[in-house]
């Protein structure tokens, strides 16, 4: 459950800031869908305008990453911090993107193995060697 209520579009219809962001969230995703996060994050329009817009700079706009590399890093990221929410959310936007099952499959195996050895490495506290520090 959450610990902020989830605006319905009701409520946000009464409030000009809040419905600025959903009417760019809509038309951005191109989509009638607001998922809960903006509507919790709706409780303080400031920080919904500042987080939308953030977000929208680095997933949306265009880069030298494409779209769905950039959800298969923000997925890893999740899985990392254990954000089920993230996972869930980006998982779906990856396949939204062109994500295939083979691709998932992989990815899934890249982030155990670094898991795996990341665990490794910091238990063992190798050090790094100087053949891949920059400068």
């Amino acid at each position: 459950m959450s610990t902020v209520r989830l605006w319905t579009d009701a409520e946000v219809a009464g409030d000009a800031r809040v419905q600025a962001v959903f009417d760019d969230i809509r038309a951005t995703r191109r989509s009638d869908f607001v998922n809960n996060f903006w509507r919790a994050l709706a409780n303080d329009a400031a920080q919904l305008e500042r987080t939308w817009g953030a977000l929208k700079q680095v997933m949306v706009a265009p880069g030298a990453l494409d779209p769905l590399t950039k959800e298969l890093i923000y997925i890893a990221v999740s899985t990392a911090n254990g954000c089920s929410y993230c996972v869930h959310s980006h998982t779906a936007a990856a396949r939204a993107k062109g994500m295939t099952d083979a691709q998932y499959g992989e990815f899934l195996a890249v982030v155990g193995m670094a898991g795996q050895t990341n665990a490794l490495v910091t238990a063992m506290q190798v050090p790094v060697d100087p053949e891949f520090l920059v400068g």
